[in-house]
């Protein structure tokens, strides 16, 4: 992964070249009056697909999930 800086006067006219570097896990820092104003990364987890029963028999659901919590609980009490 790398990380390729540009400045926000130039950084239209290359878009394109910009998400390609971004789908590939680059990151981009854009630069104004030749400081960092602000970073491009790709969102984490796009493009993975779900595996349904990957986590078969990993969790469980107690039997009194859906009781009332006592009024300790909401009490702020041990």
């Amino acid at each position: 992964m790398a990380t390729k800086i540009v400045t926000a006067d130039n950084m239209q006219a290359q878009i394109s070249e910009l998400l390609l570097l971004i789908s590939k896990g680059d990151d981009i820092i854009i630069e104004k009056d030749n400081k960092p104003f602000a970073k491009l990364t790709a969102i984490s987890g796009f493009g993975k697909k779900r595996v349904p029963g990957l986590n078969r028999g990993e969790i469980r659901v107690s039997e009194d999930f859906d009781e009332p919590l006592p009024d300790e609980f909401w009490l702020g009490k041990k």
